[in-house]
């Protein structure tokens, strides 16, 4: 029997429409297009887990059929059909990315909306049941898509812009427990953009098997005069298997370069690391000098450098001739 736990009603991902394949957007806490969708329920083995009160997100064996609610909204001021479907995604090196359209996938054949079109007025809602029957000779690893509610746009017959927003699907199948999720991230760095802003930088690398969204908090102590700053929310990172990416915080251009004690605390749901560094802010980017500059660098190294070792050979002269003095005999009178 399948327990669900009511979800936190928080906004998905917006979309306008594009002929190519593009990143899918954070969710925002206004959607913009005019459409909104969001998810009611979570496993209960995942209360603890934030991602599963935002996204499908679920580890089934084969022949597992699962469902889950999810509400559909108009937020225009005309009544007008909302449309509910599956489309394909991927998580690459540009993180979570949706295919463009209805494009379909191995999930998306799966997956099965109670209501393909709703109309709704003006600030209605909708509730729906999305069902995932997943056969039982799937194979075993995790699968990407998006549930999505789409409104009718203007345009002409050459360009249509469409407003839709969905709700994205972490879908692992295979037998027996889940497979883990990790990540490692590596020593804080430090330092100065062109502008002259402070930022933190930390390299993150998905050590597990499951995809992973990963946000958190940057937290600054013991700065100069005893200085404090933060907690700084970090955006999300999307990581694929095996992926790489670098979590950049920048900060408020007015702190001092430091040392400060760093603590970047990120997490992916349940998964979650925390990383403490010494970091400074040195000045402004290097910038590399001009060809006339670097010539001027080097007349004046080569000058000193002389200028060196003409001083070194005059005092070794000096030495040398005293030395000679010492050890000659002394003159008798004749």
């Amino acid at each position: 029997m399948l327990t669900l736990v009511a979800a936190a009603g928080t906004p998905a991902a917006a979309d306008r429409g594009s002929p190519t394949r593009s990143p899918s957007p954070q969710p925002a806490p206004e959607v913009k297009t005019g459409v909104g969708i969001r998810l009611l329920d979570a496993p209960a083995n995942r209360r603890e887990d934030s991602r599963a009160h935002r996204y499908i997100v679920d580890h089934v064996a084969p022949g597992t059929t699962i469902k889950r609610r999810i509400v559909v909204e108009n937020k225009a001021e005309m009544r007008r059909p909302v449309a509910v479907y599956p489309a394909a995604a991927e998580v690459g090196p540009d993180g979570f990315v949706f295919a463009p359209g209805r494009t379909p996938n191995e999930l998306t054949s799966w997956i099965s909306v109670e209501r393909g079109e709703v109309p709704l007025n003006p600030d209605e809602e909708k509730t729906l049941w999305v069902t995932i029957a997943v056969p039982r000779k799937a194979s075993a690893g995790e699968r990407y898509g998006v549930v999505w509610a789409e409104v009718p746009g203007t345009g002409t017959n050459m360009v249509r812009n469409v407003g839709r927003a969905g709700i994205r699907i972490y879908l692992s199948v295979g037998q027996g427990g889940e497979p883990p999720s990790a990540f490692e991230v590596a020593p804080l760095v430090g330092g100065r953009d062109a502008d002259g802003r402070p930022t933190v930088t930390a390299e993150v690398r998905n050590t597990g098997q499951r995809a992973l969204d990963l946000a958190g908090e940057l937290s600054l102590a013991d700065g100069p005069g005893g200085l404090s700053a933060g907690p700084v929310k970090t955006e999300t990172v999307t990581l694929g298997l095996g992926g790489t990416a670098t979590v950049r915080i920048p900060l408020d251009k007015r702190l001092p370069d430091g040392p400060w004690a760093a603590t970047l605390a990120l997490a992916s749901g349940w998964t979650k690391r925390t990383v403490s560094s010494t970091v400074t802010f040195s000045g402004k980017a290097a910038t590399a000098p001009a060809s006339g500059e670097r010539d001027r660098t080097v007349a004046v190294l080569t000058g000193g450098l002389l200028v060196s070792a003409l001083v070194l050979a005059t005092f070794l002269g000096l030495v040398h001739r005293r030395r000679n003095r010492a050890m000659r005999p002394p003159l008798r009178a004749g």
